[in-house]
């Protein structure tokens, strides 16, 4: 697609009008999300998502609306996988609900931010450095079949070194204060465990943006597609966070399907210089290993862990 600077001027001014909604409008003061508030949002975010893919065939033509849904459906799903590192990390840390969106909102911000860098030098890379496609290719296959092996979903922040450098390095407060980052007490600037959430919500993300970039970039070569896909996908999470993050035993198969899929498109990587998979083909695809993993999840007895049992979106149980 030729893409002219006002078409990422106007996408860029849309992504700011709507966190500015979001921030200023809907969330100005801090409440627990109901489930209709956040089913509402989600429907609201898919149908902008999906709305956008029309927009790009009228634009672009059915291959570049087929490459943005195909990279638009790896992030959303892979999203997924995010929301419920995201629940066990809040009960991790026992984020009061009512604040839990004022992170999220940060923590998205910020992976809208990282995911220009990461798309910028991903796209470099590639056009500089051919080879890397297949360094690309390998890695998610690869950690397609490390998903698919190691399914149970572990969290260790306190491991995390940017974590433990900033513990070390910032003074902080004992327990929250709201849902601020910082207070001032007996004449000291501190740090509350807000901060530390966002911390660890944040590399949490690039984490996970290693993979999910790379598995774009084996659909489409189009940055606008990729970034488009990605910022829609992300800008959807915070009210789909809410919907989904009290049925983490319902999705048992749900890694299995995503660990399918980075094979698949890892693959796809490692061919393309022999055989371009047609994009119809990736799309159904990636569509019908979503579909069936899901399907089967919910039709399976839902999985009870110690993880599932910390009512992770209502009852704090650690400061």
């Amino acid at each position: 697609m030729m893409v002219e600077w006002w078409a990422w001027a106007a996408f860029l001014a849309f992504i700011v009008a709507m966190l500015l909604l979001d921030l200023l409008v809907l969330h100005r003061k801090a409440h627990e999300v109901s489930m209709k508030e956040a089913a509402t949002w989600s429907g609201i975010w898919i149908a902008m998502g999906l709305g956008f893919g029309g927009i790009v065939w009228a634009w672009g033509g059915g291959t570049a609306a087929g490459e943005y849904l195909a990279g638009y459906l790896i992030e959303k799903s892979l999203s997924v996988d995010n929301i419920f590192v995201f629940a066990l990390l809040f009960s991790y840390f026992a984020v009061p609900v009512q604040y839990q969106h004022r992170v999220l909102f940060l923590g998205i911000l910020g992976a809208l931010v990282f995911r220009v860098i990461f798309i910028a030098g991903g796209a470099a890379l590639l056009e500089n450095f051919h080879w890397m496609i297949y360094v690309f290719g390998g890695f998610l296959v690869l950690t397609g079949i490390k998903m698919a092996r190691h399914r149970d979903l572990e969290i260790h922040p306190e491991h995390n070194p940017v974590l433990r450098l900033m513990r070390r390095a910032v003074p902080m407060t004992p327990d929250y204060r709201g849902q601020r980052f910082f207070v001032r007490e007996a004449g000291r600037r501190l740090a509350t465990p807000m901060l530390a959430v966002l911390v660890v919500i944040e590399t949490t993300d690039i984490i996970f943006a290693v993979d999910s970039i790379p598995a774009i970039f084996a659909i489409t070569r189009d940055t606008f597609l990729v970034f488009t896909s990605n910022a829609f996908a992300i800008l959807g999470l915070r009210a789909l966070y809410f919907l989904l993050a009290g049925m983490m035993g319902r999705f048992r198969y749900l890694k299995v399907g995503l660990a399918a899929i980075l094979v698949f498109v890892g693959a796809k990587m490692l061919v393309s210089e022999f055989y371009k998979v047609p994009i119809w083909a990736s799309l159904s695809v990636i569509g019908l290993t979503l579909a069936v993993a899901i399907t089967v999840s919910l039709l399976a007895e839902p999985v009870v862990s110690s993880e599932d049992e910390i009512e992770s979106t209502t009852t704090p149980r650690r400061s």
